[in-house]
């Protein structure tokens, strides 16, 4: 009997620990998921407030680029309506001392057409200038140069900008690491990225609603190139 019960009690106690050890890993295996669900929420709550802030910029410059627009178009309305007004005033004074002929009346005109040129140049530069500081503000929310912003076009047109940013530091990153591991890697970003070029192109086409979501995520990929890009460079953001 006492071998008998030793025996069982050494079966009861297996089980015990056996089950222990069950808990155990069950509740590693809870932590690591609950760890990773975490860091999946918080990296999501990131992308979610660059690309608001983006969009906000965004918005900003779009609305100075229509008001800089509408204000060279009626600044350019005013010119020609005062330069009208003039030549009226004008012949009238002429008319008034009997000194209008056709000749005085030819000349008044060719005064106006003079004028015209001068003025719209002067509103055109203007309307560069305001061009150009929208397109610099752009380009720092992308974090890109100006130079390399202005040479694509479209509603993608900064997400294009930033892809060709993309492409040259996977190059240098080639030129830097020659191993066939790094050439494995550089041409694997390359890929990713010809890839977003093509999705570029594609969101352009679609309506606004559906471009916006299209461009959301086109972002988002280019984020995780970039810190891929990062780590390859041993760069930990």
């Amino acid at each position: 009997m006492g071998l008998l019960s030793s025996r069982r009690a050494s079966r009861v106690q297996r089980k015990a620990e056996a089950k222990i050890r069950k808990a155990e890993e069950k509740a590693v295996k809870t932590r690591v998921q609950l760890e990773a669900k975490v860091g999946a929420q918080e990296e999501a709550r990131r992308h979610k407030k660059a690309l608001k802030t983006e969009h906000k910029y965004q918005a900003k410059a779009h609305k100075a680029e229509r008001k800089t627009t509408k204000s060279a178009g009626k600044a350019q309305q005013k010119v020609a309506a005062a330069e009208a007004k003039t030549v009226a005033a004008q012949a009238k004074v002429a008319e008034k001392q009997s000194l209008l002929n056709p000749a005085k009346v030819r000349r008044y005109l060719t005064v106006g057409r003079i004028l015209a040129p001068i003025a719209g140049p002067i509103l055109y530069r203007g309307a560069v200038a305001a061009r150009s500081e929208i397109t610099a503000l752009q380009a720092r929310r992308a974090g890109v140069p100006a130079a390399t912003l202005t040479q694509f076009g479209g509603p993608s047109a900064a997400l294009r900008a930033r892809i060709s940013t993309a492409q040259e530091t996977a190059q240098k990153v080639g030129e830097a690491d020659s191993t066939p591991e790094s050439a494995a890697f550089v041409n694997t970003m390359l890929g990713r990225l010809n890839n977003l070029v093509v999705a570029a192109d594609a969101a352009d086409t679609m309506p606004p609603a559906q471009r916006r979501a299209a461009q959301r995520a086109i972002s988002n990929e280019l984020t995780a190139i970039d810190n891929d890009l990062l780590a390859r460079l041993n760069v930990h953001p």
